[in-house]
């Protein structure tokens, strides 16, 4: 990695980390420098002003996210329905567990409203929401799952993949599990495809939700 590159991951790691203790507005360009040991006019260079430094992390980590659910999408043409929805849960998870701090700002941080959020959801979030539910239909459709609403599965699905990294907290003092861990992740995932699998098998006896479903 070349010198500069190495001062950018530097101070985009020391903003992560101050960030999620003492919040964006609570931290200091000054505070990120010293944290980071460069000189502070670099982050200037670098990123403009701390909100350009912001931008940038959550850019960075959303790329990748989408990344992920669009490939995906992409191996509908040789794979099932179900192996790719499994394939995009799995690698979600393993993604946010490789980068538990900036998945945990950014889940935050997308739950205000401001110009910047708005803007993410319009650029990644609509696309995550389009290749998720694609798989979905194109699933329903194949009949290798139940009839569902898209809308709302892409939606629980969403919420059961990144709620152990938007809510770390919570995880390790209530349950005292620890979500970037190997083994939690492991685990985790067993649990999310052996309900993904009772929640859109086609065979299961899911009277109770069909008029939930048809809705």
């Amino acid at each position: 990695m070349e010198k500069g590159e190495n001062t950018k991951r530097k101070v985009m790691e020391a903003a992560v980390s101050l960030f999620n203790v003492k919040g964006f507005s609570g931290t200091s360009i000054r505070a990120i420098a010293n944290k980071a040991n460069v000189n502070v006019a670099l982050i200037s260079y670098y990123f403009g002003n701390k909100q350009g430094l912001m931008e940038k992390l959550m850019i960075e980590f959303l790329e990748g996210y989408t990344n992920i659910a669009e490939k995906g999408y992409l191996h509908l043409n040789r794979l099932s329905a179900k192996q790719c929805l499994y394939m995009v849960v799995e690698n979600l998870l393993k993604y946010q567990q490789q980068n538990h701090h900036l998945a945990r700002f950014v889940h935050r941080e997308v739950t205000l409203d401001s110009t910047l959020v708005r803007e993410l959801m319009m650029t990644y979030f609509m696309k995550e929401k389009h290749f998720i539910k694609e798989i979905i239909e194109v699933g329903v459709k194949q009949k290798e799952f139940r009839p569902v609403s898209s809308d709302f599965a892409a939606i629980q699905i969403r919420a059961l993949v990144t709620m152990p990294y938007s809510q770390p907290q919570y995880i390790r003092e209530v349950y005292h599990l620890t979500p970037h861990e190997n083994y939690f992740v492991h685990k985790y995932l067993n649990h999310v495809e052996k309900w993904l699998n009772e929640f859109l098998n086609k065979d299961a006896n899911h009277s109770k939700l069909n008029t939930l479903s048809a809705n």
